[in-house]
């Protein structure tokens, strides 16, 4: 099924979509179609100061950092230059934080560019000479060569005394490119740890291509060396998560929705090649091979983060240099020059590789989605202005990560949303300023499942240990016949598995039905899994019934989770359900995988399961906004007669093998990648399109 670009919804009436004090500050800010939002409550000041501009007097009760932070922002979305010494001036701040200097970064480009980079320079040279502090010195050199400004001389570079990891990093880029620089930096036997090691010898590569100091670099990334047959060439990139590990730590759906799609572009759709950019931690670096082949032209590429720990939305922003510059540098090489980068995440990772991507000439496709700014109101209402601890970090940064969405808006080339009720409403209340652009809408999709000669005995294996009992392991033969309610996702607050055991306590439901959570990493919990994790088994621990009919398994791989859901699905009628608890789905892939595999599903009404979930059709469509909600809503599912949680199953089925198959999202998105790198920007491209239907 083809999708086609639909231009986005004018900014809906408030009947259509339900938008508090954000939605309205954007509103004001990109469209100057409201009246002045009021509200005295830390989002809406935060909100107002961010957005309000010139038309808005300063708030000087937020703190100074917030203050900067908005004005930052401001700049950044300008969308012209912006004088160079305000910019220099702004990063003279001592105490900048990376969030900050994210938004600084995006306000340099434009000013670094045709008819600026002379000014830019002269400004940069003069905060460099003047011996600023290590991070300004770091985030000026790193802004210098991600615009290609040269404003110190290889002597001048080469005579800085780098205090501290990151000065001395940014340095050794810095330097690496220009030319001749081979001998004055560093050699491997000064790394100090093997990150340092590789790093040094990309930058010995990029100094001199060839060079015997540039081995260890060439060699981790061998398979690339080799230049693709044909074109397009696509980069896909989930820097935050491990492709391998799907439900482990950050890494959902999405890790299996990018290895399927990524051989069905190469397989049946055009696509000469795909790149799929994860991420290598430090310790990882050691590994000779930072690339693997996942399929006949599908590659796994690992770029190195000079950390110990993975990539987060808290961490993130100290590290786009770096990953800007890694991707930069695998993007020279001749198999993976990619035609297009498509990024889907609003984070700092992913304008890493934007900026890599515009650096190189790439094309950049962006998949927009209302997310955090949907939820920003009815988890962040009503905080004190003085409000401090997580609840305040939180909301700063979602704050940022809308800013981050906005910088991918507008440097895209391509925008992708997925299809929802109401239509393109939804993400044009959020996106004002999409009202004049083309938006394409495409459904995502599911691998068909491949049987194998040892599913039968792999999946009596998985019920085998469902019902061996065991504390929260696993279940007791005696309730073997009970009807139990299957949740599978990464153990995140998002994914609300501690409501949803709230809610099946609170509905009395422990005592009827069992339940299985599968998700989280099975040896190396990150602190939010922990969290969860324990927060699941105080609550099962406080009812010895919900205790012995609750059990909590770890990540499966995606072949085993849906071996499990095949063969309870293969059960008497109604005897196992899949439950989504999500405070919201973008789209639902897990989802998609149980309604395929053949059981009656429930996912959120607010989100994407909502335009292929018709409620009472092909499932169930909960409330999960309250434990009370949610509680009721699984009552009403639990009392559905067996014969039309039957029905719903099969048409779940049909809906999956007939709508959301991969191969056809593939085609779809393959055709708009063609046309995006050969017309440029899909806004320009006038078009008739097809909204992509609904379930109705």
């Amino acid at each position: 099924m083809t999708q086609h670009a639909t231009p986005a919804a004018a900014a809906p009436s408030p009947d259509v979509v339900e938008a508090g004090a954000l939605a309205a500050w954007r509103r004001f800010h990109f469209a100057r179609d409201v009246t002045v939002p009021q509200g005295g409550d830390l989002l809406g000041r935060l909100a107002r100061a961010e957005y309000g501009g010139s038309w808005v007097r300063p708030d000087a009760a937020l703190p100074v950092s917030d203050r900067r932070a908005a004005r930052l922002r401001q700049l950044a979305r300008r969308e012209r230059a912006v004088p160079a010494w305000i910019l220099a001036a702004a990063g003279a701040a001592p105490d900048l934080a990376p969030r900050e200097r994210t938004a600084l970064a995006e306000a340099w480009e434009r000013s670094a560019g045709p008819g600026g980079g002379r000014t830019a320079t002269q400004q940069i040279r003069r905060r460099l000479l003047a011996e600023p502090g290590p991070a300004e010195t770091a985030f000026l050199l790193d802004v210098a060569d991600v615009n290609g400004l040269r404003p110190l001389s290889l002597r001048e570079a080469a005579a800085l005394d780098p205090v501290g990891r990151e000065q001395a990093h940014a340095l050794w880029r810095y330097l690496s490119g220009i030319p001749g620089a081979g001998p004055v930096l560093p050699g491997a036997d000064e790394a100090r740890d093997g990150y340092e090691g590789l790093l040094l010898s990309a930058c010995a590569e990029r100094a001199r291509p060839g060079s015997p100091s540039g081995r260890r670099f060439r060699a981790a990334f061998a398979a690339l060396a080799e230049p693709s047959r044909g074109s397009p060439v696509v980069a896909q990139s989930m820097l935050q998560g491990r492709l391998e590990e799907p439900g482990a730590g950050l890494s959902g759906g999405m890790s299996v929705l990018l290895t399927g799609l990524g051989e069905a572009l190469t397989a049946g759709a055009g696509v000469a090649r795909v790149l799929t950019l994860t991420t290598a931690r430090a310790e990882e670096t050691e590994r000779t091979d930072l690339v693997h082949r996942l399929g006949r032209a599908h590659v796994l590429v690992r770029l190195p983060v000079d950390a110990s720990e993975p990539l987060d939305p808290e961490n993130a922003a100290g590290h786009p240099a770096a990953l800007a510059w890694w991707a930069g540098r695998v993007f020279e090489l001749p198999g993976a020059r990619p035609d297009i980068a498509h990024v889907r995440f609003a984070d700092d990772a992913s304008l890493a590789v934007a900026r890599a991507a515009r650096r190189h000439g790439s094309k950049l496709a962006f998949t927009v989605t209302p997310d955090p700014h949907r939820t920003m109101d009815e988890r962040h209402t009503g905080l004190a202005p003085q409000q401090t601890g997580d609840a305040a970090r939180a909301l700063r940064l979602d704050l940022h990560r809308v800013f981050v969405a906005d910088r991918l808006v507008a440097r895209a080339d391509l925008l992708v949303a997925m299809p929802g009720r109401p239509g393109t409403e939804e993400l044009a209340a959020y996106f004002p300023q999409l009202r004049d652009r083309r938006v394409h809408l495409q459904p995502e999709g599911i691998a068909p499942f491949r049987p194998a000669a040892d599913d039968g005995t792999t999946a009596q294996g998985l019920l085998g240990r469902l019902f061996e009992g065991g504390g929260t392991g696993g279940l007791d033969a005696a309730d073997r016949d009970l009807p139990l309610l299957l949740c599978v996702g990464r153990l995140h607050p998002v994914k609300q598995q501690e409501q949803l055991v709230r809610a099946w306590m609170q509905a009395g439901l422990h005592h009827r039905t069992t339940l299985l959570l599968v998700g989280g990493s099975p040896a190396a919990p990150t602190a939010v899994e922990a969290e969860v994790r324990r927060r699941l088994t105080e609550l099962l621990a406080a009812d010895p019934v919900a205790r012995r009919r609750a059990a909590l398994w770890p990540a499966l791989s995606n072949r085993h989770v849906r071996l499990l859901e095949r063969a309870l699905a293969q059960g008497r009628p109604g005897s196992a359900l899949y439950v989504c608890p999500s405070a919201k789905e973008e789209f639902g892939l897990a989802v998609l995988e149980a309604m395929e595999a053949g059981l009656p599903v429930a996912a959120p009404q607010r989100g994407g399961a909502s335009h292929y979930v018709c409620d009472g059709v092909n499932g169930r469509l909960l409330a999960t906004e309250s434990a009370g909600r949610l509680a009721d809503g699984l009552r009403s599912l639990v009392v559905t007669p067996a014969p039309e949680l039957a029905a719903m199953a099969r048409a779940g089925a049909a809906t999956v093998r007939e709508r959301f198959g991969i191969d056809a999202m593939a085609a779809s998105l393959a055709e708009a990648y063609r046309a995006t790198c050969r017309k440029g920007r899909l806004a320009d491209r006038p078009q008739d399109g097809d909204r992509g239907g609904s379930c109705a």
